[in-house]
């Protein structure tokens, strides 16, 4: 079992599902988006109108927690397999995981402001 301050403690098994449930539910907001895409003519008002819904707005930040998992995993899984030495490891994850953080405040803020 590999524990890591990336991981948080947790063991292989548990960054798996972690991995999983979060790819899946980028998959069911993904298809989701292209149903509303094919399915109506996309314009402003559709669009601010999709976003109002509570319902969109709790899918959405479920999957930008999701995509935020999902990256700090992998991203650990990518580096602690490609990238030897600790300092330039060590970097490498602190910028790709506040840029991931970044995003997700940052689409937190866009979608609260529709």
């Amino acid at each position: 079992m590999v524990n890591n301050a990336a991981t948080l403690g947790r063991s292989g098994v548990h960054d798996f599902i972690i991995i999983r449930v979060a790819g899946i539910n980028l998959a069911l907001y993904a298809i989701f988006l292209l149903g509303f895409f094919l399915t109506n003519d996309v314009n402003y008002l559709s669009w601010k109108s999709l976003f109002s819904n509570l319902g969109m707005q709790v899918f959405t930040i479920i999957t930008l927690l999701s995509l935020l998992a999902h990256v700090w995993i992998g991203m650990w899984q990518v580096l602690t397999d490609y990238v030897k030495p600790v300092g330039l490891r060590f970097i490498l994850q602190l910028a790709l995981n506040a840029a991931a953080f970044s995003y997700v405040i940052a689409g937190l803020v866009i979608l609260w402001r529709v």
